[in-house]
């Protein structure tokens, strides 16, 4: 089952901000004060050292927490990057970059996947004109996104995200005002979460 618990106890577990809270939050800024105290009972405990299995765990874990992923999803990522040709961690990158909460996210058009996440669910995304409902839909070159409707803009997250001036689009998307784009597909180096992709294809490998 995917994870519904709360967010800034993933973070604390893994000493970094993984994007699960809106910058500039309450929430968030919470998390920044609190981000090197572990969760749990023994907060104040130090970090152990991990085993190398344990570092690749770990590493497992934040890309699942990142892309707010159930253990089965991502298991099923990776085989079927496993059994395609060419290179795995890039094959992997490119499932989880091209679902349709993530390309949200990446346009800048919702603060965190989780956000895009719920906007496909209640159906106020449309994909070529055609309403989305699936947040792992994949999309294609050439696929334009858009809101369902104008009152979508009025949702007071959504205005301030559509108002941000300092929002960057990774190359391989375009933006204009409310409307998304995809260009081409992601590359290995649009990926800029702080993951050792490696250590989670050995994590599988095993």
């Amino acid at each position: 089952m995917r994870y519904t618990g709360p967010r800034n106890r993933l973070a604390r577990r893994e000493g970094q901000d993984l994007g699960l809270k809106t910058i500039a939050s309450k929430s968030h800024a919470n998390l920044l004060r609190r981000l090197n105290i572990r969760p749990g009972q023994r907060a104040h405990s130090r970090y152990q050292k991990y085993t190398e299995y344990g570092e690749q765990l770990r590493e497992k874990q934040k890309l699942k927490r990142i892309y707010g992923l159930s253990e089965s999803k991502l298991r099923n990522y990776f085989d079927r990057a496993n059994r395609s040709v060419g290179n795995s961690a890039y094959l992997l990158v490119q499932q989880l970059e091209i679902r349709i909460d993530n390309v949200l996210y990446r346009l800048g058009l919702a603060p965190t996947r989780a956000a895009a996440r719920q906007l496909v669910n209640h159906g106020h995304i449309f994909v070529n004109n055609k309403k989305c409902t699936i947040p792992s839909y994949e999309i294609k070159i050439g696929d334009v996104i858009t809101f369902k409707k104008e009152k979508t803009t009025k949702i007071p997250y959504i205005t301030s995200m559509i108002e941000k001036k300092d929002t960057v689009v990774p190359d391989w998307l375009e933006r204009k005002a409310t409307l998304g784009k995809v260009v081409e597909m992601p590359s290995l180096e649009d990926f800029r979460d702080d993951i050792d992709l490696q250590a989670v294809i050995e994590f599988y490998s095993r």
